[in-house]
C-alpha cells in the first residue's frame, strides 16, 4: 500500500515512491531542508549576476547563442523566450502516469538546491501534482542532449499558463484551471526557464516506470516458466541449486530458485530420466541462464536510474558552498539511453523465450502428449483451431521487439549549429523500451493463457503450490477454452492481471517472496 504522502528532499526518491505519485495520486510534499536549500541556492545566483558574472543562460544567450550578452532587465523575456520557442514537440501526447513522473522528477532536481530557483516555482509543480493538473506533453521531439528540452518546455508552458493541461479527464487551458484554483501562472525570471527545460527527466520518468515494470515482469516470467514446465511434465533437475551455485549470477541463482519454489511439491514435474528421453528443450531447461542473463541487465539499468532520479541535470549549477556556477553537461542523457537500451535487449530476450514455450506447448509432437494446439475434443479434428493463432500474435510481437531492439544510443545526430554536436538519443531509447515492455507483456500474458489450458489435460491436483496459486488467480478471471472463442480479450485480461501484480502477488501469498 502506498503511504499517503512522498516527501522530496532531492536525494532519496525510490521507484515505487515514483510509482505511488505517478498511478496512485500520492501527494507530494518538500522536505524543509529542501527549501532552505532551493533559498540558498538563489540567493547566490542573484548575487553574482548583479556583481556582472558572465553565467550562461543569465547573463548570456542559449546553445549556439551563449557567446551573445543579455542584460539583467531582459531576464523575464529571455527565459519566457526560451520556454515558448522550445514548446515545439509534436506526436502522441505522453500518458498521465509518465507527466506526473516528470513532474516529481524536476521537482527532486530542483529540491537539490544547485539550479537557482524561486521556491515558488518548486510551488507551482507542488500543486500542479497534488491538484491533478497535468500538462499535456507531446512524446516526440527531444534528442536528450542539452535535457529533454521540448517535453520539458511543455511542462513549463503549462505551468506558465500558456498550454493546455488535461484535469479530471478534460483537456482545458492552463490558466482556466490555475484560475478555479486562486492560482497565478508562474511569471519566469533569472535562470528559472533553463531550470526547468534542461534535464533528462522525460526520458528518466519513462526509463522508471519502465524499469520498476520490467523487474515485476521478470519475476511473472519466472512463473509462466514454471507452470509450462509442468505443463509440459518437464524435468525439475535443470533447476537444481547445486547446478546454479557452479556458475553464480544473481540473477541465474535467483530465477532458478523461483521457478524451483513455484513448482515445490509438484507431481506433474519428472526427477528422473527415462523412456528415451533425457534432457528438455533448452526454453525450458536453459530458462534460468536466459532470464538471469535479462535479470543481470535489468539490474545494471536500474542501478543507473537510481542514481539518475536524485541527479542535479540542469546546466548552470550553483554551488551555494563554494559561491560557484559551474557550467557543465549532467543534462546529457546518454547514461538513460543506455539503461534503456539494455532494458529493451533484455526484454526482447524474454519474449523470445517465452514465444518458443508458447510453440511447445501448442505443437503436438513437442508437448509431451497434450492435443494439438490445446483442443480438448477429438470427435471432429480439424473443426476447432483451438489456441493455435495465439502463437502467431507472440511470434508477431516477439518479432516487432527484434525489430525495434537496435539501441537508439548507437546514433548521434548534431543541433544547435553543431554546438550541440554527440546527443545521447535518451527518449528514444525510453518510448522503445516502453513498447518493447508492452509487446513482452502480452507475450508473457500468451504464454500463461497457454500454460493454463494445458494444465486443463493433467492432473491438476498435483500442481505445485505456485502454480496451483497462478492457475486459480487467472480462472478467476479467464475460464479454460472449451471452444473455439476470440481470445483477444483472454490476452488482455491476463495483461492486466500480470500489470497489476494480481497473479504475482497470488503466488506469493501461498508460496512467499519471489526473489
Amino acid at each position: 500500500m502506498p503511504k499517503d504522502r512522498v516527501v522530496v528532499d532531492g536525494v532519496s526518491l525510490t521507484l515505487d515512491q515514483i510509482v505511488d505519485v505517478a498511478r496512485k495520486m500520492v501527494r507530494v510534499e518538500i522536505a524543509d531542508g529542501a527549501i532552505q536549500a532551493i533559498n540558498k541556492s538563489r540567493q547566490l545566483l542573484e548575487e553574482l549576476a548583479r556583481e556582472g558574472r558572465i553565467i550562461y543562460g543569465v547573463t548570456t544567450g542559449f546553445g549556439a547563442l551563449s557567446n551573445t550578452r543579455i542584460d539583467l532587465d531582459q531576464q523575464t523575456e529571455l527565459q519566457k523566450n526560451l520556454i515558448r520557442s522550445h514548446a515545439c514537440g509534436v506526436g502522441e501526447a505522453l500518458s498521465t502516469e509518465v507527466v506526473r513522473a516528470i513532474m516529481l522528477l524536476r521537482l527532486s532536481t530542483l529540491a537539490k538546491g544547485f539550479s537557482g530557483v524561486r521556491f515558488s516555482v518548486v510551488h507551482m509543480i507542488q500543486n500542479f501534482l497534488n491538484n491533478g493538473i497535468h500538462p499535456i506533453i507531446p512524446s516526440k521531439g527531444s534528442v536528450g542532449a542539452s535535457g529533454d528540452l521540448a517535453p520539458l518546455s511543455h511542462m513549463a508552458l503549462a505551468l506558465m499558463g500558456e498550454s493546455d493541461v488535461e484535469f479530471h479527464g478534460q483537456i482545458r487551458h492552463a490558466s482556466d484551471v490555475l484560475h478555479e484554483f486562486g492560482m497565478s501562472p508562474v511569471s519566469l525570471t533569472m535562470k528559472e526557464g533553463l531550470a526547468l527545460n534542461n534535464g533528462t527527466q522525460m526520458s528518466a520518468a519513462v526509463a522508471a516506470l519502465v524499469v520498476y515494470d520490467a523487474e515485476c515482469l521478470l519475476k511473472i516470467a519466472d512463473i509462466a516458466t514454471a507452470i509450462s514446465v509442468e505443463a509440459l511434465n518437464g524435468f525439475i533437475q535443470p533447476f537444481d541449486s547445486q547446478i546454479h551455485d557452479a556458475r553464480p549470477y544473481v540473477g541465474q541463482i535467483d530465477s532458478a530458485y523461483n521457478i524451483r519454489t513455484i513448482l515445490s511439491g509438484s507431481g506433474l514435474v519428472r526427477d528422473n530420466v527415462g523412456n528415451g528421453h533425457a534432457q528438455d528443450a533448452y526454453s525450458l531447461r536453459c530458462a534460468p541462464q536466459v532470464l538471469g542473463a535479462s535479470r543481470e541487465a535489468l539490474a545494471f539499468a536500474k542501478r543507473l536510474i537510481e542514481i539518475e532520479i536524485n541527479s542535479a541535470t540542469d546546466n548552470p549549477l550553483v554551488f551555494p558552498d563554494s559561491r560557484k556556477v559551474l557550467s557543465g553537461g549532467n543534462f546529457h542523457g546518454q547514461i538513460v539511453g543506455l539503461a534503456m537500451d539494455t532494458t529493451s535487449l533484455a526484454l526482447t530476450i524474454t519474449s523470445n523465450l517465452s514465444e518458443r514455450r508458447v510453440f511447445r506447448l501448442l505443437d503436438s509432437k513437442l508437448n509431451n502428449g497434450l492435443p494439438a494446439f490445446l483442443v480438448g475434443s477429438t470427435q471432429s479434428p480439424g473443426l476447432s483451431s483451438g489456441l493455435m493463432a495465439i502463437q502467431y500474435t507472440a511470434a508477431a510481437l516477439a518479432s516487432e521487439n527484434k525489430v525495434i531492439v537496435h539501441p537508439a544510443t548507437a546514433d548521434t545526430i548534431p543541433t544547435s549549429a553543431d554546438q550541440e554536436d554527440f546527443v545521447s538519443m535518451s527518449p528514444s531509447a525510453a518510448l522503445k523500451a516502453r513498447r518493447i515492455l508492452e509487446n513482452t507483456r502480452q507475450v508473457v500474458a500468451i504464454e500463461l493463457l497457454s500454460a493454463t489450458q494445458a494444465l486443463e489435460f493433467r492432473d491438476r491436483t498435483k500442481c505445485g503450490q505456485g502454480t496451483r496459486a497462478a492457475y486459480m488467480k487467472i480462472r478467476e478471471t479467464v475460464p479454460k477454452v472449451t471452444e473455439d472463442r476470440p481470445l483477444a480479450g483472454d490476452i488482455n485480461l491476463i495483461s492486466c492481471l500480470i500489470f497489476d501484480n494480481s497473479i504475482l502477488e497470488a503466488v506469493e501469498s501461498r508460496i512467499g517472496t519471489l526473489r
